[in-house]
């Protein structure tokens, strides 16, 4: 059979068991918690699968290979953020859960509003979730049309409005449960794709196996396999005239960009959803940084070199393509017909696998923050606030289609919009997790801050000293929090109490063992050691530093600190503690319960 019949099969199983999904919660969520976050009962496994997926994503799959085709090497570094965007979760998902399971919060606007006392912070956070949600979706759903059009000829237009279709489908009628377990092969087809068409690339006889391709590599102008320099004073841009862009501060701060991943409302309203604390460890330091980590620093960087090696040698199907057309043009010119159908279907669940769960938790934000609590008074049926929260998900869909269709952007750096939105979200974070000191009114400006520096720093000012946007937005929004605690602003008796009840309760359910006491001071400098010279200033270094088994000087030198990183991830989750939990902790999660929200 032909490629398309296959990609026309398998899109048609996977639809079956999207919407399988999709109706079985329809006919079983009946609450509006069950509706938006699963009951609080998503299972170790559908989230340690499902979880890995929805970080990574549509522009994991399409956009990063693109990216490397078009930049080289330097932006490769990007790949890291198979550890930047778990390493959130490691500070802050485990404690999360548990505010969640004893105030029972159901939103990250109830967890904020609560602790600094301050409705005006809810809709902060809400309009952080719609720009999030409308972003991030119309990054995947623009990347699932242009690849249904190079690979099955179907007009863009069409291939968005379908695509749409399958994710607002299976959202809207079975809410986050439905998501998480179509998440489950999401999973499987995301990693399980990359690995396939990146292999068939590196072995196909046009480069003559490992040590044909690894030299043709070694052949590449050297702009396309170093950093051009640590940073650039002088444009506004980023790069210096006929250099790349990612500069060692730029590839930095957009690490900082992938961390708004884990810190976006939507994960952490994903956080609360899952039944157990348990899996968190095991997501962030082996199924995101070793499992998916060994998919991109091998097999999308040989997608996105060798799609460069074929362009300058003159190969027809690579001189008129586009970053975002790249890896379906591979995989047209490299897949035979049945393996065509699965690679397909690995790219369309990278790009649902994303757009699902932000839709779906942006809808229910939307409902429980604005429409049941301010318009309804909390007054509103479950049915009412589940078929109200289906509504809100439509609205986020159409927008982010639109968005999508009428956006010049690259899909990546869109992406990395919508994420620095995301980062944003660490202002609060460090205060409600881990205590970080600063009044009411300077969580309030510092987001506001935040927002207006991420969009200055995107659109007018483009990446100040060839540093991200995420970086201006979060370190601008963290200034003018301290500034407003420097200048002397108080909070009321109700919001300290409050603040000192949550921090009593978390320091003391999750005092660290002697043990993890001694590895947090260890972590403390091996982490910053190991940003500074994986991705920070210092990874010029791997320019000219050392070359192993045929890879180039700086692709060696990632690899070697994408290891380091692994052990590094390991030791964070497990032995300083910070992502694991006992029987004990659970236990008293589930009994000294204090809940301060109303679910319905």
């Amino acid at each position: 059979m032909a490629g398309t019949t296959w990609v026309y099969i398998m899109l048609g199983l996977y639809i079956i068991y999207c919407f399988y999904w999709g109706l079985k919660g329809y006919f079983t969520e009946k609450t509006s918690s069950g509706y938006s976050i699963a009951g609080r009962s998503i299972p170790f496994f559908a989230f340690l699968l499902a979880a890995t997926a929805a970080s990574f994503s549509g522009w994991t799959f399409i956009g990063h290979p693109g990216l490397i085709w078009r930049d080289g090497l330097s932006y490769a570094f990007a790949s890291f953020y198979v550890l930047t965007i778990p390493i959130t979760g490691t500070f802050f998902s485990k404690r999360t859960w548990l505010l969640g399971k004893r105030y029972g919060f159901v939103t990250p606007g109830d967890m904020y509003a609560y602790y600094f006392n301050s409705e005006p912070l809810r809709f902060l956070v809400v309009l952080t979730a719609v720009l999030y949600s409308i972003f991030y979706s119309a990054v995947q759903l623009m990347a699932s049309a242009a690849l249904f059009n190079v690979i099955a000829g179907v007009p863009v237009t069409f291939g968005a409005i379908f695509m749409a279709f399958i994710v607002w489908f299976y959202v809207c009628t079975g809410g986050l449960k439905a998501s998480t377990w179509v998440g489950v092969i999401q999973f499987v087809l995301l990693v399980g794709g990359i690995v396939i068409l990146g292999l068939f690339v590196v072995t196909s006889e046009q480069f003559g196996g490992w040590s044909g391709f690894s030299a043709a590599v070694h052949n590449l102008d050297a702009k396309l396999l170093e950093v051009p320099r640590v940073i650039n004073t002088v444009d506004y841009l980023g790069g210096a005239p006929g250099e790349s862009a990612w500069t060692a501060v730029m590839i930095l701060t957009y690490m900082f960009a992938l961390m708004g991943i884990q810190s976006s409302p939507a994960f952490t309203m994903w956080t609360f959803g899952i039944k157990s604390p348990k899996p968190l460890a095991w997501q962030q330091a082996f199924m995101s940084t070793f499992v998916v980590g060994f998919a991109l620093f091998f097999f999308t960087a040989f997608q996105g070199m060798g799609g460069k090696v074929l362009q300058l040698a003159g190969h027809a199907a690579f001189q008129d393509i586009t970053q975002a057309t790249l890896v379906p043009t591979l995989m047209v010119e490299f897949l035979p017909p049945f393996m065509l159908g699965v690679v397909f279907m690995g790219a369309i669940a990278a790009i649902h696998s994303t757009a699902a769960p932000y839709i779906g938790t942006g809808g229910s934000i939307l409902l429980r923050d604005v429409y049941w609590r301010y318009i309804r008074n909390q007054e509103a049926s479950h049915a009412e606030q589940i078929w109200m929260n289906r509504v809100f998900a439509t609205l986020l869909t159409i927008l982010a289609l639109t968005v999508g269709m009428t956006s010049k952007a690259a899909l990546v750096i869109l992406g990395a919009l919508a994420t620095a939105f995301g980062f944003v979200m660490y202002v609060l974070l460090v205060g409600v997790i881990w205590g970080f000191k600063f009044p009411r009114v300077g969580a309030v400006l510092g987001v506001l801050t935040g927002m207006i520096a991420v969009y200055l720093t995107y659109a007018v000012w483009p990446n100040p000293l060839s540093m991200h946007c995420a970086f201006w937005g979060t370190a601008s929004g963290l200034t003018v929090a301290f500034i407003c605690r420097g200048l002397g602003f108080k909070d009321d008796e109700e919001t300290v109490k409050r603040q000192a009840e949550i921090r009593n309760f978390l320091d003391d359910i999750d005092a660290p063992s002697a043990s993890g006491k001694q590895w947090r001071s260890i972590m403390k400098i091996a982490t910053p050691v190991w940003y500074f010279f994986a991705i920070g200033p210092a990874c010029i270094l791997g320019n000219k530093a050392f070359s192993f088994a045929g890879f180039t000087p700086l692709w060696s030198w990632q690899i070697a600190w994408w290891i380091l990183g692994i052990v590094m991830m390991w030791a964070l989750c497990f032995k300083a503690e910070m992502a694991t939990t006992n029987e004990v902790q659970i236990d008293r999660a589930e009994k000294e319960t204090n809940i301060v929200i109303k679910e319905a």
